[in-house]
């Protein structure tokens, strides 16, 4: 993202490169409480998303109704924090809410929601604030100077901000151009698939046995199938498993025939993976997938820690800065975080002089803030993800054992109440000494 100054209205205007939706409300979250003005550089040329759904716990829903936009999410997205774990034969290993005690101490529940919905709601609310949005904008260099930043892009374009602030994902143009060349994207190992479907094409019996969440151990890596509509009429199905990297390259660029292989395939892969699933619960499985037409194959990356977050002027935020695997279920909040944790920084100094000193005071605060927080989660995220890994079926029996035992003793031991988790979803950053 880049940053301009309205010099004769002691406000700060900043000019964003961004392709993370998440962070993207920060602006409005700055024109409403610090009176800065913002434009948003976007490098497709329209808005859209990978597609499937995510899951926002009480931490990034809380704030997502401080920016005023919770309501008009919840009129969309599931908020069924219920997940019930299965057996590969098809029996129940234990239920429990995801969020549990944290709505009571918060107020705040989980919401799984469609990325199309979540992205709507955030560009709609832009263009409610007067922001403009500027598409197809492909950056390719930025340089600092006296008294801000430059930034071109590959049409010629060219703007000078006083910030610029990046949000544009975990490949991030930003980083790689100027904060933190060195800094790549790992692959995890890991790779899903996935689908949104309507429940009711399996029919009338199957939409309260797939309300909430569902989560499967399998020997070949994890099936899932989630709720994410308000009516719970809508299911994300995906399943993640290790797969090699194409020629042995830690890049993007064979992936696209991965997809194209994945994706042809995927039913036959599916039903070769679900052959041991059992009961009930293992035609509903074949189900989802016999009723699945359009599918999305995507490798999972996430970013080294210990890596650069600012430079000058330029700061980065969300994936851009610290993207961590999936399994934690916390990239959006931790996007959320980031943002108002900025905010506040920002409008900290009422009389802030602008100058490159105190530009650099407010980003090293921001890192030493969020560094501790956000290296505790991916930690986390990394130690989930050995969940999906392929096994055989004593490492399986050992798995759905080791979930029954945690979903019966924490509710026994009374660690949903304090446990590490809970204590991660009732985390404010509005409380965090600055």
């Amino acid at each position: 993202m880049v940053g301009n100054v309205d010099r004769d209205v002691n406000s700060l205007g900043i000019r964003l490169y961004a392709n993370r939706k998440t962070e993207t409300r920060m602006v409005v979250s700055e024109r409403q409480r610090n009176n800065i003005s913002s434009n948003i550089y976007e490098l497709r040329p329209e808005p859209t998303t990978l597609g499937g759904a995510i899951g926002i716990p009480s931490n990034g829903t809380r704030l997502l109704h401080r920016l005023g936009v919770y309501d008009e999410l919840l009129t969309r997205g599931s908020s069924c924090s219920n997940v019930v774990m299965h057996s590969e034969r098809g029996t129940v290993l234990g239920e429990t809410d995801v969020v549990g005690a944290a709505k009571e101490a918060t107020g705040f529940g989980y919401m799984r929601i469609k990325r199309t919905d979540l992205l709507d709601v955030f560009l709609k609310e832009v263009d409610n604030a007067g922001i403009p949005v500027r598409y197809n904008k492909r950056l390719v260099s930025i340089s600092n100077q006296d008294d801000g930043v430059k930034a071109t892009f590959s049409d010629g374009t060219v703007d000078t901000a006083d910030l610029l602030l990046g949000c544009d994902g975990i490949h991030s143009a930003v980083r790689r151009l100027y904060v933190d060349p060195t800094v790549r994207a790992n692959y995890t190992g890991l790779a899903g698939i996935g689908s949104i479907i309507p429940v009711s094409v399996l029919g009338e019996e199957a939409a309260p046995q797939l309300r909430g969440m569902h989560i499967t151990m399998m020997q070949e890596g994890m099936v899932s199938a989630m709720s994410c509509s308000a009516n719970d009429d809508e299911i994300y199905w995906g399943f993640q498993r290790e797969l090699a990297l194409p020629n042995g390259e830690n890049d993007r660029d064979g992936w696209e025939i991965r997809r194209e292989q994945e994706v042809s395939g995927f039913r036959e892969l599916l039903h070769g993976v679900l052959k041991g699933a059992g009961d009930q619960w293992g035609d509903m499985l074949r189900g989802l997938v016999d009723q699945t037409s359009v599918v999305k194959f995507y490798p999972i990356f996430k970013l080294p820690s210990g890596g650069t977050w600012h430079k000058k002027r330029v700061l980065l935020l969300g994936d851009a800065a610290h993207a961590m695997p999936p399994h934690a279920g916390q990239g959006v909040s931790m996007a959320l975080e980031d943002a108002f944790l900025l905010s506040r920084l920002l409008g900290r100094k009422q009389a802030w002089r602008r100058g490159e000193d105190d530009v650099n005071e407010v980003y090293e605060t921001y890192d030493r803030i969020r560094r501790p927080r956000i290296d505790e989660l991916a930690a986390r995220s990394s130690g989930n993800a050995a969940l999906r890994k392929k096994t055989g079926r004593l490492g399986l029996m050992l798995k759905e054992f080791g979930i029954w035992m945690f979903l019966h003793g924490s509710w026994a031991l009374g660690m949903d109440k304090w446990g590490s988790e809970m204590k991660q979803m009732v985390y404010d950053i509005e409380e965090v000494e600055i």
